[in-house]
């Protein structure tokens, strides 16, 4: 048996001629950047999520660099964040120039550690911004980080790139505190037809001020009042994405329903003493998408030779991440080294991601827990 990673065609087979026809639909129309398809997007994710202003741009990463660029964040700004997380989360901010402050990770979600995050605001001085990471499709601790925030007067600023559609007390993934960010990317559970991004905001000047700076800070045309850059949505994507939004609640129920399913399985079996499985902070809440599951991830001392199991069982499986931020070779300058962050290096050596969407047939997660049990753990 034969188990991917992740299968797009599965979720793109059904929905098929809708896609197409909203994507004949802007070649008719011949609006191909901006225009309705990306305002009808904008006003969807803004209802869907409860932010007061949603902005389309051209990638996740663009989204966080047009936010960081709007709020004038720049040279000797420090912006606190974690170094377990995609690369972008701290590549945006050395592009213009601002200080890197990593704090560690809670090792029992990945997400920025909240003793950690004091730590650094203790230690560290003209704090312009936390971006707190909701990693795998779970929220971070927003009260306690917010409330931390609140006390040193410094915004939070959520990287919601793989958690659209994920709900904490406080509210959705990406519209809780002042600004956040989420990536489209096609394997995200909400995915374009390539990169697309939204940035969302509680300020009505500041979504102007992005939406300025999305189009080469141009307003009226030709006329500059600031630099911006090319960060536009193209409507193609914005007409995919339109089809695919209403979906995304029934297949944030479907990944949890095979998260569900290998937890079970793996306390049957046995291999949940052997395996750190993923932890769900706010299952408990009432809310029905406390956790989307963009990946599934365990833990073991063995991930390398279990990978390899597993690939020889024609398993896919990815590694989320395998080198952390601060011990990355463009990073040498920031002074880190190995040991600074242990949480962060641990999860990075022992983090595994199984194959889940929402397609996933339970013959074939009986397959993954079948060879996960034949592996010889220690």
């Amino acid at each position: 048996m034969r188990v991917p990673l992740l299968d797009l065609k599965l979720q793109y087979t059904p929905l098929k001629p809708a896609i197409l026809a909203a994507i004949e639909q802007v070649a008719d129309s011949q609006t191909l950047v901006l225009g309705p398809q990306v305002e009808a997007l904008e006003k969807a994710v803004a209802a869907y999520t409860g932010a007061g202003h949603a902005i389309g741009v051209s990638s996740g990463t663009d989204a966080q660099l047009v936010l960081l660029m709007a709020l004038g964040i720049g040279p000797g700004d420090a912006v606190i964040t974690t170094p377990y997380t995609f690369f972008a989360t701290a590549g945006c901010l050395e592009r213009l120039g601002a200080r890197i402050v990593f704090a560690d990770i809670d090792p029992a979600t990945y997400n920025l550690s909240v003793p950690a995050l004091k730590a650094a605001l203790e230690q560290t001085k003209n704090v312009k911004a936390i971006i707190p990471v909701h990693l795998f499709g779970c929220c971070a601790d927003m009260e306690s980080i917010c409330a931390l925030a609140a006390r040193y007067n410094v915004p939070v600023l959520e990287d919601a790139a793989q958690a659209l559609g994920c709900a904490h007390p406080m509210g959705a993934a990406g519209a809780i505190a002042e600004a956040g960010w989420y990536s489209f990317y096609p394997t995200k559970n909400l995915g374009a037809f390539g990169d697309a991004g939204m940035v969302t905001c509680r300020d009505a000047a500041l979504a102007a001020k992005i939406r300025s700076l999305r189009n080469h800070g141009m307003e009226p045309r030709y006329y500059h009042h600031s630099v911006g850059g090319n960060f536009r949505l193209d409507a193609i994507q914005a007409a995919v994405l339109n089809v695919k939004l209403p979906h995304l609640d029934h297949w944030g129920a479907g990944r949890r329903a095979r998260a569900a399913y290998y937890k079970k399985a793996f306390v049957q079996t046995g291999l949940d003493s052997v395996l750190g499985l993923p932890h769900e902070p706010w299952a408990d809440s009432g809310l029905e998408n406390h956790h989307i599951y963009n990946q599934f991830v365990i833990r073991t001392p063995q991930r390398d030779a279990l990978r390899t199991f597993l690939s020889e069982a024609q398993i896919g499986t990815e590694i989320y991440y395998p080198l952390p931020l601060h011990l990355q070779e463009c990073f040498k300058h920031l002074g880190y080294k190995a040991g600074d962050f242990p949480e962060a290096e641990q999860a990075a050596l022992e983090s595994l991601a199984l194959p889940i969407f929402p397609e996933l047939e339970e013959a074939q997660q009986a397959y993954v827990v079948e060879k996960l049990r034949e592996f010889p753990h220690p």
